[in-house]
C-alpha cells in the first residue's frame, strides 16, 4: 500500500503526499521521527542519545541558575551580618554570645520566609545534609537576598526583631507571589 492510499483508507492527518515530477511526503516531525527511528536503528541510537544530553544540557543550566542565586544570598549575607555586627552586637560580649545573636537573626529570615527555624527544619530533616537553604528553590533564594538587605536596613533603623519579622514576613509573602506567579506563565509559554 502507498502512502497515500494510506492516507486515503485511514483519514490520516499529520502526512501528505504529492504527486508529479516534484511529488513529495510530508509528515509531521514526531511521525517522520518514528519512522526514521523503524527505518534505521542507528537513527534511533542518534536521537535518543541527542535527547539525554539535551536534557542534561538544560540540567546543568537550571543547576547553574541555582547556583549562582544561593551565591547571590551568600554575597548579601555578608551585608547582613555586618549590620548586625554594627548594631546589635555589644562590643563586650563574647564570640559564643555574639554567634547567637547571628543565629538569631538568621533565624528570624527563615521564619519570615520558610516558617520555621533551622533548628526545626533539622528536626524535620534529619537525613537530610546541609540547611534550609541549600534546598530552597530559586524563588525562594531570590526573596531570601532580598530579606537580607532589607533586614539589614531596618537593623540600621533600630526597629525592633517583633516589627523587622513582621515586615519581612510581609515582604516574603508578596514577593513569593509574584515569583510564583511568574513561573507559572512561563511555564505556559
Amino acid at each position: 500500500m502507498s502512502v497515500g492510499q494510506w492516507i486515503e483508507r485511514t483519514k490520516a492527518i499529520g502526512m501528505t503526499v504529492s504527486t508529479g515530477r516534484y511529488g513529495s511526503t510530508f509528515a509531521h516531525k514526531d511521525i517522520a521521527f518514528h519512522f526514521a527511528m523503524w527505518l534505521s536503528p542507528e537513527f534511533q541510537i542518534y536521537l535518543i542519545n541527542e535527547f539525554q544530553r539535551l536534557k542534561d544540557e538544560e540540567q546543568k543550566n537550571s543547576n547553574l541558575e541555582w547556583n549562582l542565586q544561593r551565591t547571590l544570598t551568600k554575597v548579601n549575607y555578608f551585608i547582613h551580618t555586618d549590620s548586625i555586627k554594627e548594631n546589635l552586637i555589644p562590643l563586650e560580649i563574647s564570640k559564643t554570645q555574639a554567634s547567637l545573636i547571628y543565629a538569631s537573626e538568621a533565624d528570624l529570615l527563615n521564619v519570615a520566609l520558610f516558617g520555621i527555624t533551622a533548628n526545626e527544619w533539622r528536626e524535620k530533616n534529619p537525613t537530610l545534609k546541609g540547611n534550609i537553604r541549600d534546598y530552597s528553590t530559586l524563588e525562594q533564594l531570590v526573596v531570601l537576598s532580598n530579606l537580607e538587605s532589607i533586614n539589614a536596613l531596618l537593623i540600621k533603623q533600630k526597629i525592633t526583631q517583633k516589627e523587622r519579622l513582621i515586615q519581612l514576613n510581609k515582604v516574603a509573602i508578596t514577593q513569593m507571589k509574584s515569583l510564583v506567579k511568574h513561573r507559572a506563565l512561563r511555564q505556559l509559554e
